[in-house]
């Protein structure tokens, strides 16, 4: 079930962009939510169970999830927290490569045990990404074809990180380092969402209720 949650948020991304056509405000405040959820779940639940599992060297493997996040956005564009730009170019594979990377890990962690706060984070994340990734698609030279396949492929990524994280004994053995690793990303991710600076740095007070209610959100539930 977990598995099909996961492939379902980027196919409800894609079904947004292309039946609802949202506007880019939209986009943005549901960033700002699944941002704000991202965090508070990281910090409440992923932050102490590693740290209760095993704290010998943890903090290290929370900086390299950090680096590795800073080095996947230097080739996907910062489109995990969208930041992508489309000026009618061509895809560009490598951009591809770099969100499904970042989909199979953020997938790892996610076993068939009591991870529900942690797949919920993740596919309250998916969706803005997924439609921010659709859209990127539809005003590209990229056919509709191949724009298809594209989410496809990448809609499985979450997925086959969940199952390999349940199956593969290398990734079982090394569970607690792998989740820290993904606290650096999402730490990246989420705490670059909510703190990127506004349109001539002024407050924006809608933002800051997606925020709150991300927050929220994810404490009451």
């Amino acid at each position: 079930m977990n598995l099909l949650i996961l492939f379902l948020s980027v196919i409800i991304g894609v079904l947004i962009v292309y039946l609802l056509k949202p506007k880019l405000k939209f986009t943005q405040l549901l960033l700002s939510f699944s941002g704000a959820y991202l965090l508070a779940i990281t910090i409440t639940h992923l932050l102490p169970e590693v740290f209760e599992n095993n704290t010998k060297n943890i903090g290290l493997y929370i900086i390299l999830g950090l680096l590795i996040q800073l080095i996947m956005d230097y080739f996907s564009k910062g489109a995990e927290h969208g930041h992508i730009h489309h000026h009618g170019e061509k895809f560009p594979i490598i951009l591809f490569i770099s969100l499904c990377l970042h989909a199979f890990m953020e997938g790892i962690p996610i076993t068939n045990e009591h991870q529900q706060e942690l797949l919920w984070a993740i596919v309250i994340h998916k969706i803005p990404v997924a439609i921010v990734l659709s859209g990127f698609l539809l005003h590209s030279k990229t056919s509709i074809n191949n724009s298809l396949l594209l989410l496809l492929i990448f809609a499985l990524m979450s997925p086959l990180g969940s199952y390999f994280g349940s199956n593969m004994q290398l990734l079982i053995t090394y569970k607690t380092e792998i989740t820290a690793l993904i606290i650096g990303i999402f730490l990246h991710i989420s705490t670059i969402i909510i703190f990127e600076s506004t349109e001539n740095h002024k407050f924006n007070f809608t933002k800051f209720i997606a925020i709150l209610i991300g927050f929220g959100t994810a404490l009451l539930f």
